[in-house]
């Protein structure tokens, strides 16, 4: 697994709020629907690439608590 994974689902994102901005009905609460649901991908595209990266990276290595030390 590489950092392109974040790039690609960044694409996927953008297309999906295009998408959204353009399926978006007319109406009074257009506006309220098109900010909701680019604000909802962006929010959970954040979410999901900060938890990918943090697993990816971790900036504390896991340590094994079950394993005893020889002491000589």
């Amino acid at each position: 697994m590489s950092g392109f994974t974040v790039i690609w689902v960044l694409v996927a994102a953008a297309i999906a709020g295009a998408g959204s901005w353009l399926v978006t009905p007319k109406g009074p609460n257009q506006v309220l629907i098109r900010t909701s649901a680019i604000l909802t991908l962006t929010c959970c595209y954040l979410m999901w690439t900060i938890v990918y990266l943090a697993q990816l990276h971790p900036l504390i290595s896991p340590k094994r608590a079950d394993v005893r030390f020889l002491e000589e």
